[in-house]
């Protein structure tokens, strides 16, 4: 297992939609273990293989759910489906989204409250389940990775135009860039966390 570095918006494998997987080999058990291992390093709550460089339909999540799925788990050629998005604006207290593809930064997002997930794991076996709530948000988050979409792609106009600022604010927009989990400082402050002064509940969801 090793740790990869996860690109930067800019970079063309997140902006064009993964391809199938259609070997299910050492090397694709390889690809999914080193994703565990750069997600837990990047304190993310979830990784699409694109956001490593990979542009193949896999993605996987290490999130507590109340949605009897495994806290970690994987998905190979997804399909998910959605509830309704609500029309109204995003709650920025209760529905902002961040993403390891585009590091240290956070925007409101509204989405669907419940995901539906279909796919395969490593061993050809079936994947299926109901996500609700925040687990549902990153379904849908890392689903989009594999279509060639950033969350930031979805924002309303007002949010869109802060996002387009800040990836040129850091210099991103263009490939080459990229950051490395447990090297790197953590975009998402979790670094300057401890047992005393932890993150807010909500933050850990910010890495997707």
């Amino acid at each position: 297992m090793a740790v990869r570095p996860i690109v930067i918006a800019g970079e063309p494998v997140l902006h064009r939609p993964a391809v199938l997987v259609t070997e299910f080999d050492d090397e694709l058990r390889a690809l999914v273990e080193d994703m565990y291992e750069t997600n837990d390093a990047a304190n993310g709550v979830g990784l699409a293989a694109p956001q490593i460089g990979v542009g193949l339909r896999v993605f996987i999540w290490k999130m507590e759910n109340r949605d009897g799925v495994p806290v970690q788990g994987h998905v190979i050629n997804p399909t998910v489906t959605t509830s309704r998005v609500p029309q109204e604006r995003p709650d920025p207290h209760e529905e902002t989204e961040g993403c390891l593809s585009v590091p240290g930064e956070a925007f409101p997002l509204k989405r669907a409250d419940r995901a539906h997930v279909v796919g395969l794991d490593v061993d050809q076996n079936r994947v299926e389940f109901d996500a609700t709530g925040w687990f549902a948000r990153c379904m849908q988050h890392e689903y989009d990775h594999l279509n060639g979409t950033l969350y930031v792609d979805r924002l309303d106009e007002r949010q869109f135009k802060k996002a387009r600022k800040a990836i040129k604010r850091n210099g991103w927009g263009k490939p080459g860039h990229t950051w490395m989990p447990g090297v790197d400082a953590d975009p998402f402050g979790h670094d300057d966390t401890d047992a005393d002064h932890p993150a807010p509940e909500h933050a850990h969801s910010e890495g997707m």
